[in-house]
């Protein structure tokens, strides 16, 4: 591990060597965080499996990133980016946390590595979380093929835009339940396609799109029955469909809508996310699951002390699942968001979910709250008001979450799992000083009956090279 870290330390070194170039940008960050015996929810959730140790640590990270010429545009060019954190304190540990490289020609671009992703037409930096690939957990490394900006069709005026990608992934082993194979090599399929109506220097813009993900592999050899070939599973695990009354893999996605209006002193975004996993949004059975969402953001430059920049507006609803008695009814069931039959650990990777955050394992949650559920995941039901925002106060800039939830465990534990209420809150806190040097604090605590009580301090301090 030792050898690893002084490799990357001294690739850093020669990154920010030659950062004069405006293509290549460096950061070298060091932190001292003080936490409680748990990590307090938002320091920890969608922070792409980077955060502190429990307890007093020390971390250090490293990220450079070579990205493409904006200045003299090229037909053909190349970038790679790299994110280290080593952890000290209770125990030891390094995390890559990204790791990537890149070649575009014209609108395609070729990707391959680990990267820091999210999914979603939701808030990117305020929101709770997309439903399936939220930011939470480390990036599955994958290949991907994209269109990464949206590309406008010349022959409609520029009025119609769309970006998407095609991807393939590896997820390593992962263990099987209750199957001939306990541990089985797993991989990962993804594909997205997200569209704009109007043109770049409107004022009024609407975007909608999906994105669907699915872990799947060694199907032969965990069902005896299976007898599909390779071309077929493939064919069912990109297309959905069903072999044995099931989908091949687990899925897991979601359809997005989002509106933008611009005025001239404000842009007004509102957005809806419904959610998707054996099937029940076919059948608008779970219609009324999903994230709605407001964002208003300030596009009037910077005068007082005092400016807001944006502010976030979210409701959470996860509780349906098409598992109500009233919830109409369909062949796949309700859909039990996060878990699945097969994979014991669900949807994650790394021990961490790879979707909203809302979705507990039972490691996070308080001692007893598993009982008696035999999922990863053991509170999948919730509704969630959540406020985001990020404000200027003179030098300092600040973000902020808090987010107030009522928990409800899973459909399967509907009759035993007593019904909690949770508040989570963050505050972050930068100021630059001379030569791009930046300090920071961050603080954020949790108070409720789904996760233990929990406060945690991390002060920073960083320089940037580009």
């Amino acid at each position: 591990m030792k050898k690893v870290l002084l490799s990357a330390v001294l690739l850093l070194t020669t990154v920010i060597a030659r950062s004069q170039s405006k293509t290549f940008k460096a950061k070298l960050e060091a932190q001292t965080s003080f936490t409680s015996d748990h990590v307090p929810f938002w320091m920890r959730s969608n922070q792409f499996g980077s955060f502190p140790l429990s307890g007093p640590s020390v971390s250090l990270i490293g990220a450079f990133q070579k990205d493409y010429d904006t200045v003299k545009v090229r037909l053909l060019d190349w970038g790679a980016g790299f994110e280290g954190r080593a952890n000290g304190g209770k125990g030891s540990e390094l995390i890559l946390v990204e790791g990537y490289a890149k070649v575009k020609l014209g609108i395609f671009e070729l990707k391959g590595g680990r990267m820091k992703e999210t999914f979603g037409l939701t808030d990117t930096l305020l929101t709770t979380g997309n439903f399936a690939i939220s930011g939470n957990a480390l990036g599955i490394p994958k290949v991907q093929l994209a269109i990464p900006e949206f590309y406008a069709i010349p022959i409609f005026g520029k009025i119609f835009a769309f970006k998407g990608l095609y991807a393939q992934g590896w997820l390593g082993e992962k263990t099987i339940h209750g199957k001939r194979v306990d541990r089985a090599v797993t991989y990962f399929h993804q594909k997205a396609f997200y569209a704009r109506i109007g043109k770049p220097n409107w004022r009024l813009k609407f975007y909608g799109g999906f994105n669907d993900q699915v872990f799947y592999g060694h199907e032969a050899e965990i069902f005896e029955s299976f007898i599909l070939t390779g071309w077929q599973k493939y064919q069912s695990v990109v297309l959905g469909k069903n072999w044995a009354f099931s989908k091949v893999g687990n899925h897991a996605g979601n359809f997005d809508m989002r509106i933008e209006q611009e005025f001239n002193k404000i842009k007004i975004s509102a957005y809806r996310q419904s959610f998707y996993e054996v099937g029940a949004l076919y059948y608008l059975a779970n219609i009324a699951d999903g994230i709605n969402g407001i964002s208003f953001r300030n596009k009037v430059a910077k005068k007082k002390s005092f400016h807001w920049n944006q502010l976030v507006f979210e409701f959470l609803y996860t509780k349906n699942q098409a598992g109500e008695t009233w919830s109409k009814p369909t062949p796949t069931g309700n859909e039990n968001y996060a878990n699945h039959y097969l994979y014991n650990s669900g949807w994650s990777y790394m021990g961490l979910g790879l979707g909203n955050p809302f979705f507990t394992t039972a490691d996070q949650a308080r001692t007893g709250q598993s009982s008696p559920s035999k999922n990863y995941f053991i509170n999948n039901r919730t509704a969630a008001l959540h406020v985001g925002m990020n404000m200027d106060l003179g030098q300092y800039s600040t973000y902020a979450k808090f987010s107030y939830s009522n928990n409800f465990g899973t459909h399967e534990t509907s009759k035993t799992f007593k019904p909690v209420k949770q508040l989570s809150a963050y505050i972050e806190i930068k100021r630059p000083l001379r030569n791009k040097w930046d300090i920071g604090a961050t603080v954020a605590f949790d108070a409720g009956k789904l996760l233990n009580n929990s406060s945690g301090l991390i002060l920073t301090t960083s320089r940037k090279f580009d």
